[in-house]
């Protein structure tokens, strides 16, 4: 995507006409490249929908308002038939996964245009960060249209509160919860942190969970919201009769089918190997760290006063990724090798287990209304890239992004409602 909007950038942007007074109007520039981007974003739409065979999402003419495109009515659907390695979304691009729901890549363009104001920038053209708020917009435009939305996922750390901080009382995002709470969706929090006792999530969570206690929400909602620890190894729930507020799930109430065949031999072994390859890692780049051995789980973290470089994060992950891809019981139990940032481990099972655990407990929640939010995304290191692999995803930089995204929703709810009105 940011290839194909690197040319109408380059042919249409015009930033000479900054030395040229009676040159082209900025509005006149801006509008004849705002159309050529949006022309693209349709372009692309529709080779995902080729890919998923979806209907597509339009907004009115006056972009106010959400509706069902009555033009996109496909003959060929390769997700739907099992084909879509014929697609040429595949062809192009090779990794890419099944679709839960359409993207409305248009629409979301012009959204974020209006608050962005891509189209009018001549000397910067769309960025990375700006094809990723498109694809948040259109996630959440689809969610919004083809409602309600039943689950909705956070990780922790840089999504709901700044890396290695809590979820402090004044922190904005929690109103925007309750929200979603008070609407009806259930709430789950899928966090690497892997605690057996429920104190130490209330210490990382405290600002929130006294929140809900402190509500009106009905008991009923009050207990629509759960943590998964240690990526899909530890099940609380909310109860505001305990002192910490939460009480563990014992796991015959919450373990997938999968998980349960899951052998105590394996994740030892597993969890050794990964330990051996750390060790290993530490001694050769000379750092600074400290093994944690965990149940489920398994890192380095800084010894006091040091910080490790990106790099060297990096690499150790690839390193611990690599010899557990290779092995023959990382061929047998799913895990996940990522960078915290500033710590490296590695986790039992994945933030894909995770989210589907939280759709079974809360009755088989469908992946197409469920949105799980999160900032690490990359292919390699990052564990929320997985979820993708069992719900809708909306990539975030940080905590400020997530009560953005949240109040996008509120904006987007109440121009639906509107419109049915």
């Amino acid at each position: 995507m940011l290839g194909l909007l690197a040319v109408p950038f380059v042919l249409h942007s015009q930033p000479t006409a900054v030395f040229e007074p009676e040159g082209e109007s900025v509005d006149a520039t801006a509008t004849r490249t705002q159309r050529r981007y949006a022309e693209i974003m349709r372009d692309v739409e529709d080779i995902v929908n080729d890919h998923s065979g979806m209907p597509l999402l339009e907004l009115d003419s006056d972009h106010s308002a959400l509706s069902l495109s009555t033009n996109t009515i496909l003959t060929v659907t390769h997700q739907q038939t099992g084909t879509q390695h014929r697609s040429k979304l595949k062809l192009l691009v090779p990794s890419v996964a099944n679709f839960f729901t359409p993207l409305a890549l248009h629409d979301a363009f012009i959204w974020q245009d209006q608050r962005r104001f891509i189209s009018m920038r001549r000397f910067v053209p769309p960025s990375f960060n700006d094809v990723r708020l498109i694809l948040n917009t259109a996630q959440v435009m689809s969610l919004i249209r083809n409602g309600p939305l039943e689950l909705v996922t956070f990780d922790g750390d840089v999504t709901l509160y700044d890396d290695g901080q809590s979820l402090t009382p004044e922190n904005p995002v929690i109103p925007r919860i309750l929200k979603l709470m008070r609407n009806g969706s259930k709430i789950g929090i899928v966090t690497a942190a892997g605690y057996t006792e429920a104190h130490k999530y209330y210490e990382r969570l405290y600002g929130l969970l006294d929140a809900i206690y402190a509500s009106d929400l009905p008991q009923s909602a009050k207990q629509g919201l759960i943590i998964m620890g240690g990526e899909s190894n530890y099940c609380f729930r909310f109860d505001g009769n305990v002192p910490d507020m939460l009480k563990l799930v014992p796991k015959q109430e919450w373990l997938l089918k999968e998980m349960v065949l899951w052998e105590e031999s394996d994740i030892t072994a597993l969890l050794d190997i990964a330990e051996a390859s750390l060790r290993d890692t530490v001694k050769n780049m000379r750092m600074d760290a400290t093994i944690v051995r965990k149940e489920r789980a398994v890192g380095i973290i800084p010894q006091p006063g040091h910080k490790f470089c990106r790099e060297t994060l990096e690499e150790t992950v690839l390193i611990a990724q690599k010899i557990l891809e290779m092995s023959e019981v990382g061929n047998r139990l799913p895990f996940c090798a990522f960078n915290g940032g500033n710590d490296v481990f590695v986790d039992i099972g994945d933030k894909s287990w995770g989210v589907l655990a939280c759709q079974q407990f809360f009755g088989g929640i469908e992946g197409s209304k469920t949105l799980h939010v999160g900032d690490q995304f990359l292919s390699a290191g990052a564990n929320d890239f997985k979820a993708r692999l069992a719900c809708t995803t909306a990539w975030i930089a940080n905590p400020t992004e997530t009560v953005q995204l949240l109040d996008e929703m509120v904006e987007l709810e109440e121009i639906q409602q509107r419109k049915l009105r």
